[in-house]
């Protein structure tokens, strides 16, 4: 079996670049990426990933089209209500990270009664960015250290991540888990998410399990991979 990672970020990139490509509204783009979404969720809990981090709208997504902002928002509460009993049957955790007062009181609502009715699943931790910026979310965390800050409404400092993909043909982080990925691998894929799929990952994880993971220390004698 082929060692995946721990934790994975994911990216999300260019929805609206695959409509686009087929002469479709960028909404299409955004509802066919939820679809995409679902199975990745679904093949990373199968595969043995153990937290999965989505990103979903960056705070800087503030300056598209007010329409397309609330159409992103209808679909994630939608998303939200249709996916609950399958995170609930296959032992998956979700929470929400980022900001929320500036996001609509009802899809508030929808996330605290998902985080609190999935909080008892172990077989994968789902964490969906929503309203993130990690440049904020680092800076909240060293106000709390210093006491000079405000308590968080969700723990925005995550665990280590092990491995980055963005789809979408981009090669940047984008403001995200910026402090988490420090050691992180990194892998970009020219692929649009909607067309984003099992085999896709699945190269993907390979090219992670060939990787030497060092955190600064010198790779290990010969023997003592031989041996180990």
């Amino acid at each position: 079996m082929t060692r995946v990672p721990q934790h994975l970020a994911l990216i999300m990139d260019g929805n609206g670049r695959w409509a686009t490509g087929k002469g479709r509204p960028r909404w299409m783009g955004h509802v066919r990426g939820a679809h995409t979404a679902r199975e990745v969720v679904s093949y990373c809990a199968q595969r043995g990933v153990e937290q999965l981090t989505l990103y979903a709208f960056s705070s800087d997504n503030w300056k598209r089209p007010a329409d397309e902002v609330g159409f992103l928002f209808d679909l994630f509460a939608s998303h939200l209500e249709r996916q609950l009993a399958k995170l609930l049957k296959h032992g998956i955790r979700l929470s929400v990270i980022g900001r929320r007062d500036r996001l609509p009181r009802a899809l508030c609502d929808a996330i605290a009664a998902a985080e609190a009715r999935t909080a008892d699943g172990r077989r994968m931790h789902l964490r969906v960015a929503v309203d993130y910026s990690s440049r904020a979310a680092i800076h909240e965390a060293f106000a709390m250290a210093e006491g000079r800050g405000d308590a968080l409404s969700s723990p925005n400092i995550l665990p280590p991540v092990d491995l980055v993909l963005r789809t979408g043909g981009e090669r940047r982080l984008s403001d995200f888990l910026l402090w988490e990925s420090a050691y992180a691998e990194l892998a970009f894929l020219d692929v649009n998410f909607p067309d984003l799929s099992t085999a896709d990952l699945d190269g993907v994880f390979a090219d992670y399990a060939k990787r030497e993971r060092r955190y600064g220390d010198v790779p290990a004698p010969a023997n003592a991979k031989v041996s180990a």
